[in-house]
């Protein structure tokens, strides 16, 4: 062969295999797009279920303190001060260990009054202390709420009950929601004709644990009216949980 006729071969020859390979490279997103298109093909059920579960609290927690009025500044928190002490002094009698209770708020404000055409005048002081409590025996909660009203404690911001260790109330309703979810899907599987394949994705929303409303001031001195001892019901907490699912379903 001669050389022209060589040259003339490769040149042939070149374009087939860039060509093969330019064709070997476009298999590829080719496969790609039609796995994609078959996933997009497949019938799927999208659906949302929750789980609750009803639990007795096991501890509770109460925001109270002390306010006190006074001439000066000094004055009010001196007197504050004095009657937080038998406060406190008296949580931790009645059981309340020192972890348990935590100084929430402090506060002192000027107090004036107001006359229609003249300046504010300055009446005083008042101090104010709020502590948070947490009562991990139910069973001395009513006295621990007693205890700090006869020591001096004269607010009482409300009351809320919850659970120290909410696990097993949650995986409980965790159970509830897989239970929902799953006769949601045949429920639909009947109604439309398909069964379910396999579960594609399960997710869980949260979780959540309302508390009854915090029991105002009013309601423990209504109940210390009408008892030697504040009677306090903690009733029963819902705990709820919601997921979500997708399944692959075919006739």
């Amino acid at each position: 062969m001669t050389n022209t006729a060589r040259r003339t071969a490769a040149a042939f020859v070149l374009p087939a295999l860039i060509g093969g390979v330019l064709l070997m490279g476009a298999a590829a997103p080719a496969l790609a797009q039609s796995s994609t298109e078959a996933a997009f093909k497949a019938t799927t059920f999208s659906l949302s279920a929750y789980g609750e579960t009803r639990v007795a609290p096991d501890m509770a927690t109460i925001n109270l303190g002390v306010q006190t009025d006074a001439p000066t500044a000094a004055e009010a928190l001196k007197a504050n001060g004095t009657r937080m002490n038998q406060v406190m002094a008296a949580l931790k009698k009645a059981g309340i260990a020192e972890r348990d209770i935590q100084t929430s708020n402090l506060n002192l404000n000027a107090q004036y009054a107001y006359e229609q055409n003249q300046p504010p005048k300055l009446t005083g002081y008042q101090a104010s202390n709020q502590v948070t409590i947490t009562v991990r025996d139910l069973s001395k909660l009513g006295a621990a709420v007693d205890a700090t009203v006869n020591a001096g404690a004269n607010t009482v911001n409300g009351i809320s009950f919850g659970l120290v260790n909410p696990q097993a109330a949650e995986d409980a309703a965790r159970l509830e929601a897989v239970k929902a979810l799953q006769a949601k899907a045949e429920l639909y599987g009947r109604a439309t004709g398909y069964k379910t394949v396999r579960l594609v994705n399960l997710s869980e929303g949260g979780g959540y644990m309302p508390a009854p409303p915090p029991v105002p001031m009013m309601a423990f001195a209504s109940k210390r009216e009408m008892a030697d001892s504040t009677s306090i019901a903690g009733g029963e907490l819902k705990v709820r949980i919601d997921v979500s699912a997708v399944y692959e379903v075919s006739k």
